[in-house]
C-alpha cells in the first residue's frame, strides 16, 4: 500500500514539473525584432529621452511671448515714515493695500533667442538620431543573437547524427571482434571516437542554450527557454566594390546625423553667445488699483514704458563665452571627421568579412561532399579489410568538422550580413 502512495504522488509531481515547463517560442527574425524594440527598456529610455529634448525650444520661445504676473501688497507704516538709505525709489512709505498686474513682452534681443531656439531644436533633432542609433544596436544585437542560435542548433544536428552514427560503427566492430573478426584495438579506438563525439554533442548542447539566453536577453525575455526559429533567405552578394557602401554609411548612419546637428547646434549657440554684445529692447506695463490705504495714496494707477539694456562692461564675461563656444563647435567639427574615418574603416571591414564569409559557403559545401566521399571510401577498405581503424577514424573526424563548418558556414554568412547593414545604416 505504501508504494502505490509513493508512486502515486512521484506521478503527480511529476505532471506538475511539467506544466511549468515552458512551450518553446516559435518566432521569425522580423518577429525576434519586434518584440526586443517592443521590450528593450535602452530603446524606451531613449525614446523618452529625446521627448524631454522636444521640450527645450519651447522654453527657450516662451521669451518671445508676453509674460503676466499679479502682484499683492500689504504695508503697514507710521503715517510719513522715509527710508534713508538702500534704494533709489521714491522713499516715503505708507499704509495701504494694493494690487495690480504687471505684463512684459521682448521686442528684440538681436538674434539671441532665435539662436537658442535654434540650437535647441537641432539638440532635438540630434536626441531623435541617439534613438535611432539606439534602436540600430537593438536590432543588431537581436540578429546576430537570432543567427547565433540557429547555427548552434545546426551544429546540434551535427552531434547528434555523429553520435548516432558512430555509435552504430562500435556496435557493428564489437559484435565483429566477439566473433574474432575484429581486434580489441578496433574496439577501443571505435569507441574512443564514440567518446569524443559525445564530448562534441555535450558542448553543442551547453552552446545551444547559451545562445537561447543571449537571444532571450536581447528581447527582453530573460525567462524565456527553448526556441523553434524560422530559417531566414539567403541575401544577395555584396557588390564587388566597397565605394558605394561607404557612401551609403556617410550618408545614413544614426550617429553621424546626430553628430552632424549637434556640430550645427554648437555653431548656432556660438551666434547666440556673440549676441550677447547687442541690446535688448523690451516693453513693460503695469497698472491695478488701492482699496485701501493713506489717503495720500491713489486708488488707481498705471504706467507703460520701455526698457532698453545695453552691454557696455563686464569683466570680458561675454567675450570669454564666446571664445569657448566657438571652440566646442570646432571640436564637434573634428568629432565629425573622426567619426566618418572610424565609419569608413568599419565598412571597409565589415565588406571584406561579409564577402570571406559567402566566398565559404561553395567552398565548404565542396569540403563537405569530399569529404563524405573520404569518409565512405575509407568504411568501404575498411569492411573489405584493405584499411585500418585509424584511417576510418580520420575519416570520421574530417567529416564531422566538415559538416560542421558547413552547417555554420550560412548564419555566419547572414550574421555578416546584418553586420554590414548596420554599419552602412541599413539595418532600420
Amino acid at each position: 500500500m505504501r508504494s502505490k502512495v509513493i508512486s502515486i504522488g512521484a506521478v503527480f509531481v511529476a505532471a506538475s514539473l511539467s506544466g511549468f515547463a515552458q512551450t518553446p517560442l516559435r518566432l521569425t527574425l522580423a518577429e525576434a525584432q519586434r518584440l526586443a524594440i517592443q521590450n528593450n527598456p535602452q530603446f524606451a529610455s531613449a525614446g523618452l529621452t529625446a521627448a524631454a529634448a522636444r521640450q527645450v525650444p519651447a522654453q527657450y520661445h516662451s521669451s518671445f511671448e508676453p509674460n503676466m504676473a499679479g502682484l499683492l501688497t500689504g504695508v503697514g507704516a507710521d503715517n510719513g515714515s522715509r527710508l534713508a538709505a538702500g534704494g533709489l525709489n521714491n522713499p516715503v512709505v505708507y499704509n495701504r493695500l494694493g494690487s495690480g498686474l504687471t505684463i512684459g513682452q521682448m521686442i528684440t534681443d538681436f538674434g539671441r533667442t532665435s539662436n537658442l531656439v535654434g540650437m535647441a531644436k537641432l539638440h532635438a533633432d540630434a536626441q531623435d538620431q541617439a534613438t535611432e542609433t539606439t534602436r540600430a544596436d537593438i536590432l543588431l544585437e537581436t540578429s546576430r543573437a537570432y543567427f547565433g542560435l540557429l547555427r548552434a542548433q545546426a551544429v546540434m544536428k551535427v552531434a547528434d547524427q555523429t553520435v548516432a552514427n558512430r555509435q552504430l560503427v562500435v556496435d557493428q566492430i564489437t559484435a565483429l571482434a566477439e566473433s574474432k573478426l575484429k581486434s580489441t584495438f578496433d574496439v577501443s579506438s571505435a569507441s574512443v571516437n564514440l567518446a569524443d563525439a559525445k564530448l562534441l554533442q555535450v558542448q553543442a548542447q551547453n552552446d545551444v542554450s547559451a545562445a537561447e539566453a543571449d537571444l532571450a536577453t536581447a528581447m527582453g525575455l530573460p525567462g524565456q527557454s527553448g526556441f523553434i526559429l524560422s530559417e531566414e533567405p539567403m541575401p544577395e552578394q555584396l557588390p564587388d566594390r566597397v565605394d558605394g557602401l561607404i557612401q551609403q554609411a556617410i550618408q545614413n548612419r544614426p550617429e553621424l546625423k546626430g553628430l552632424r546637428l549637434q556640430q550645427s547646434a554648437d555653431e548656432r549657440f556660438a551666434k547666440a553667445e556673440h549676441d550677447l554684445y547687442y541690446p535688448s529692447l523690451g516693453l513693460v506695463g503695469t497698472a491695478g488699483f488701492v482699496p485701501t490705504g493713506y489717503a495720500a495714496v491713489p486708488g488707481r494707477y498705471g504706467a507703460l514704458g520701455v526698457n532698453v539694456t545695453i552691454p557696455i562692461f563686464n569683466g570680458g564675461l561675454f567675450k570669454a563665452r564666446q571664445a569657448e563656444a566657438e571652440l566646442k563647435a570646432r571640436a564637434t567639427t573634428q568629432d565629425v571627421n573622426g567619426l566618418q574615418n572610424r565609419i569608413t574603416r568599419d565598412v571597409r571591414v565589415a565588406w571584406m568579412n561579409a564577402t570571406a564569409a559567402y566566398d565559404r559557403l561553395a567552398l565548404t559545401q565542396q569540403l563537405l561532399q569530399q569529404a563524405q566521399l573520404a569518409q565512405d571510401l575509407a568504411q568501404n577498405r575498411y569492411d573489405l579489410g584493405l584499411g585500418s581503424i585509424v584511417e576510418l577514424s580520420q575519416a570520421q573526424l574530417n567529416l564531422t568538422s566538415a559538416q560542421i563548418a558547413n552547417a555554420s558556414a550560412q548564419y555566419d554568412y547572414q550574421a555578416q550580413r546584418v553586420i554590414t547593414d548596420y554599419q552602412t545604416g541599413a539595418l532600420h
